[in-house]
């Protein structure tokens, strides 16, 4: 299993010329698996560049964590939905009031854009409970993590190597003293003992106590939530728009001594990885 950052970014795409190493475009990941089937999670501004690249495929998933704007904006714009010759089939959050299909296309319609749902050639709408289920050669494991609306985190293997995906999460929220216990800890069954784990990292110590419930991690319970999981690699994502690429820097430089028993990666758009 292969992964590549495309977006990097959290909250809205922030292009410009401090934003060039660690990438402005939001959230999309791309997976290939041992078959070379593409595999993507999230569907925020950066898939359109990626579909860009997909036009000899038969078939693409898209897994997404939730339904916030950063997360699905670059849909309409993926070429592949538009391909007859490509089936789509896109993967999210289960609702107990409305479908999958009928949330989006609550932005895939006028006024808000133009081609509507129905008229898409090939896509096909998952509604996804936690549970397990297989793409290809993948096992994946979906589950409810802390974030406000309804948000899965993904768990996804291949042949014994693992890569967990929780792009937008806040394990530390309602905790008196953190970590917790393993069994109160959200994310903690979907990240442990992963070889990959691609987690938010929104916020400075500083700024995260005025977004208390925000959704999203700071920099030291990040370090913290990585070294009780066992993680191998940690892959910080979802940066925060108004931080440049100078300030990421100082973010790393402050959490490499945070780490303990894992690797820290930097996440930048084009980064791949081989898990």
């Amino acid at each position: 299993m292969k992964a590549t950052l495309w977006g990097t970014r959290g909250s809205i795409a922030a292009a410009g010329p401090d934003t060039v190493r660690y990438g402005g475009d939001t959230s999309s990941v791309e997976l290939r698996t041992k078959n070379n089937r593409a595999v993507i999670l999230d569907a925020g501004s950066a898939i359109r560049r990626l579909g860009s690249t997909l036009s000899e495929e038969t078939r693409v998933d898209i897994l997404l964590s939730h339904l916030h704007m950063d997360h699905v904006q670059g849909l309409p714009f993926f070429a592949p939905l538009l391909d007859p010759n490509i089936e789509v089939h896109i993967w999210g959050p289960i609702s107990t009031t409305r479908t999958l299909r009928s949330r989006l296309a609550r932005y895939l319609s006028p006024p808000l854009f133009p081609v509507r749902v129905r008229e898409l050639p090939e896509v096909v709408f998952h509604d996804v409970p936690p549970s397990s289920f297989e793409i290809d050669s993948l096992h994946i494991s979906a589950d409810l993590i802390t974030h406000p609306g309804a948000t899965l985190g993904y768990r996804i293997a291949e042949d014994g190597a693992v890569l967990t995906y929780l792009p937008d999460h806040e394990p530390a929220l309602g905790c008196r003293e953190f970590p917790n216990a393993p069994e109160w800890t959200s994310g903690y069954d979907l990240a442990a003992n992963s070889d990959v784990l691609i987690h938010d990292a929104q916020y400075t110590d500083e700024e995260y106590v005025g977004r208390v419930g925000w959704g999203h991690t700071c920099a030291s319970q990040l370090a913290v939530f990585a070294e009780m999981t066992a993680a191998k690699r940690l892959v910080t994502f979802h940066h925060d728009p108004s931080h440049s690429d100078e300030m990421l820097d100082d973010i790393h430089e402050e959490l490499k001594p945070l780490t303990n028993g894992y690797e820290l990666i930097a996440g930048q758009v084009g980064l791949t990885i081989e898990i």
